[in-house]
C-alpha cells in the first residue's frame, strides 16, 4: 500500500527542512561553490543526494537492525566520520586563495567521496533513520521504502543546491585574497562545530 497523500506531504516537508539546514554536507558545498564554482561542484551536489538515497534504502531494508544488534559497529562508523570531518576542515581551512589555483591543481570534492561520505555523516543518519521509522507505512513496507527513499533524494538535490548557487554568489564578492581565506578558515571552524551532534546520535541505535 502507497502511503498516503498527506504522510507524504508530511515527509516531503520534512525532507525540505532536514535537507536544506546547515550540517557537514551543506557547509562543504557553500565552501566548494566559493573555491570552485556551480559546475565543478555539481557532481559534489549529486554524489550527496544518490549516495543519500541508497543509505535511506539500506537503513530500510535492514542495515539499522545490524547496529542495533552489534551497537560496536555504529560507535567505529562514527568515530570513523569524526576524523574524516576533521581531514575534511584542514583541507577547507588551508586550500588558500581561489588565485593560487592557476594551474586547476585544487579539485573540489567529486561524486564518489560525496557519495561515500554520507555513510560517515552523522546528520546523515538521523535523517535517514527518521525518514524510515516516521513515514514509512508498514504495508507494502518494501515498495514503500523505495518510494521514500527516491522521494528524498528528488528533494535533496534542489536543496543542496542552494548552498552550492549561494557559494558561488559569494564567489564573485570574495575578490580579495584575504577574504577567501578567511571564509575557508570560517566554514573549516563550522565544520568541526557540526562533530558535536556526534554526541547524541548514539542514541539512535540504543
Amino acid at each position: 500500500m502507497l502511503a498516503s497523500l498527506d504522510l507524504l506531504s508530511a515527509f516531503v516537508l520534512f525532507a525540505f527542512v532536514s535537507s536544506i539546514t546547515p550540517g557537514p554536507n551543506n557547509t562543504m558545498l557553500l565552501a566548494s561553490g566559493v573555491n570552485f564554482g556551480v559546475r565543478r561542484t555539481i557532481p559534489h551536489a549529486l554524489g550527496i543526494s544518490v549516495g543519500f538515497m541508497v543509505m535511506v534504502l539500506a537503513v530500510g531494508l535492514g542495515l539499522g537492525e545490524v547496529f542495533k544488534a552489534w551497537p560496536p559497529l555504529y560507535s567505529i562508523l562514527r568515530y570513523a566520520g569524526a576524523a574524516y570531518l576533521l581531514y575534511l576542515a584542514w583541507k577547507i581551512a588551508t586550500s588558500g586563495p581561489m588565485s593560487a589555483d592557476t594551474n586547476g591543481s585544487r579539485k573540489p570534492l567529486g561524486f564518489w567521496g560525496a557519495a561515500a561520505f554520507q555513510w560517515v555523516n552523522p546528520k546523515a543518519w538521523v535523517m535517514a533513520i527518521g525518514a524510515i521509522t516516521t513515514y514509512t507505512p508498514a504495508q507494502g513496507y518494501v515498495f514503500n521504502v523505495i518510494v521514500i527513499a527516491t522521494v528524498f533524494a528528488l528533494v535533496n538535490l534542489p536543496s543542496v543546491g542552494i548552498w552550492v548557487m549561494f557559494g558561488s554568489a559569494l564567489r564573485n564578492l570574495l575578490r580579495n585574497p584575504r577574504a577567501v581565506v578567511l571564509f575557508n578558515v570560517l566554514m573549516a571552524v563550522l565544520l568541526v562545530i557540526s562533530l558535536y551532534p556526534l554526541l547524541f546520535v548514539e542514541s539512535a541505535f540504543s
